[in-house]
């Protein structure tokens, strides 16, 4: 797999941070929870269990809440995020040859992180964007009437951009 989740003093601060922050907020746990996602770039359960511990929120609850929404992880992820849509438009229109393509061109399978941490591939079930199917993103940015050929491109072009930043 991909990288260690290391809880460091530093990571510790930030938690902390996190839920003074929002600490008067009703319903704090989701702003918690994206603001640390955000920072930390995960929410594995040692941070989980600092939050409950800083919270009162059992760590059931926020157990639920991080494995139940796709936009949370429990790992960490690489520094570039390349997710497949596998929902019934973009499947029917090739997706599976698409994220096939991506992982052979990334040399990472789907669900995992690149030993380097420069790649994460994921799959979602519909990001809703059917009409322009099949999808793809690359940190975020959509990628829509793709076909095996124009990802190999952007993905090409990803690697060059990770290469030439130094990033491996």
């Amino acid at each position: 797999m991909g990288k260690e989740f290391v809880l460091t003093d530093d990571k510790k601060s930030i938690i902390y941070e996190t839920v003074k922050k929002y600490e008067d907020t009703t319903g704090p746990l989701m702003p918690i929870l994206h603001d640390v996602q955000r920072r930390l770039g995960c929410v594995p359960i040692v941070v989980q269990k600092l939050i409950s511990e800083k919270t009162g929120i059992s760590i059931a609850k926020i157990n639920s809440v991080v494995t139940f929404y796709s936009q949370f992880s429990i790992e960490p992820k690489g520094k570039n995020c390349v997710g497949v849509c596998l929902g019934t438009a973009c499947y029917v229109r090739g997706s599976q040859g698409i994220l096939d393509a991506i992982t052979d061109e990334l040399k990472t399978k789907s669900g995992e992180t690149s030993p380097d941490g420069n790649y994460t591939v994921e799959t979602t079930r519909c990001i809703g964007a059917c009409g322009l199917a099949p999808v793809f993103t690359v940190n975020g940015e959509v990628h829509g009437n793709a076909d095996v050929s124009k990802t190999k491109e952007i993905i090409k072009e990803l690697k060059e951009n990770v290469e030439s930043k130094g990033n491996n």
